[in-house]
Formats: structure tokens, sequence, C-alpha cells
């Protein structure tokens, strides 16, 4: 895929209320194409040692993960792991095997969770072979990550992503409310 268009975050973190579309799907479809997802599983598990790190979990705790791949024009473009402590989503859509109106991010607000401080982390890595197949790599291709991890305004972390892309070209850009 060679479309190249500038993207930020901000529409990743913001609710959505009364969403009938995902944010992905609203940017792609922007820039000319068709963004779809497939959502691959949804469970509870022992996170690595960053992710438990980034929510503020201890040994052992738990977290609920939603895996994704992103698709454009049919192609997969991004691999998306998103962590929630699990204690804090149990029984609510978030842990649930399904779609979610409005996304991740809604459902977040909708428990009193909005993301008002924002990190994120970059690196570039060889893929490994999982990562190859799965976002269609040519051989000697590599992949950025990007970890991010939102938290409320007391700064509790409630949500650690992982996105995993081919590492071409990539513009990010942020536009702050006010400044």
């Amino acid at each position: 895929m060679d479309r190249q268009w500038t993207s930020g975050s901000m529409r990743y973190i913001s609710p959505r209320e009364g969403a009938g579309t995902d944010a992905w799907r609203e940017e792609a479809e922007a820039q000319g194409g068709v963004g779809t997802q497939k959502l691959l599983e949804v469970t509870e598990v022992i996170p690595s040692d960053q992710v438990l790190a980034a929510l503020g979990l201890g040994k052992g705790e738990t977290a609920v993960v939603r895996r994704r791949v992103m698709y454009l024009d049919g192609h997969p473009v991004e691999l998306t792991d998103s962590y929630y402590p699990a204690a804090a989503v149990r029984g609510t859509p978030l842990a649930e095997g399904l779609k979610i109106r409005g996304g991740a991010v809604q459902a977040l607000a909708d428990l009193g969770f909005v993301a008002c401080h924002v990190i994120e982390d970059i690196e570039s890595r060889p893929p490994t072979d999982a990562e190859t197949s799965a976002l269609e790599l040519r051989p000697g291709d590599w992949v950025l990550t990007l970890f991010r991890t939102s938290l409320t305004t007391d700064r509790r972390p409630m949500e650690a992503a992982i996105m995993t892309v081919p590492a071409r070209h990539h513009r990010l850009r942020y536009e702050l409310g006010g400044v």
C-alpha cells in the first residue's frame, strides 16, 4: 500500500458518543479508502511486564486484551492489541468478543474513564514471523510499534495499546485544543 496521508492520534483517543462507525473507517473514508477491521480475540490474560507497568498492575494481575487486524482497501495495515485492567472492565462490552458501537474509547467513557493524558512510545524492529505473515510483509521489511498508554485526569491508566505497522514512511501530527 503506497497511499499516503497525515494521521493523528486524537480521533483514536477521544470518545465518540453516538458514533455509528469507528474512527479508522472514518479516517480511511476521508482519504478515499475503505477501512475495516477484524476482531481476532477478546480474552483475559496476564500481560507482558511492559503492559503491567503501563496499566499500573502488579505481578499476576490480569488485563482484558482486544486483538484486531486493521485493513485498508482489503489489505492488512496494522495489528492492534488493546489492554484494559480486567477488574475495571469485567462484565462490560470491553470484555465481550463483539465490536463496540462508538469504539472502546467510548465504552471507557461510558464507564467514567476519559483519556486526558497520553504517552506514546515508537520503536522500529524486525517483525516476528507471525507479523510478517499477518501484515503480508516483504523480505527485509521492518515494523514500527506504537505503544500508547491512556490515562484519566487523575493519571489512572485505563488502556495500553500496542499497534504494529509496516515501517514505511509515517508522519505523526498532534493538534491540541486551545494551542
